[in-house]
């Protein structure tokens, strides 16, 4: 695997680190709530969703980048 599809894998899954970090952030504050109005609920299982999305992602690009000793 050349340099720059090295370095593209590695923007690609910051990028990816990133988004789950917010999903996740966005989700906390939603569940530190007492109750969630329907439209929020929604947007809790969308956010749990996304999140394992992009979590499959960033175990797929991971696999992907050399591991350099």
């Amino acid at each position: 695997m050349d340099e720059v599809q090295v370095s593209t894998l590695s923007e690609d899954l910051d990028r990816l680190l990133t988004e789950h970090r917010r999903y996740a952030q966005r989700l906390d504050e939603l569940l530190q709530k007492p109750y969630l109005s329907e439209d929020e609920q929604l947007e809790a299982v969308r956010l749990k969703k996304l999140k394992l999305h992009a979590k499959d992602l960033i175990s797929a690009l991971e696999r992907r980048i050399p591991v350099v000793a």
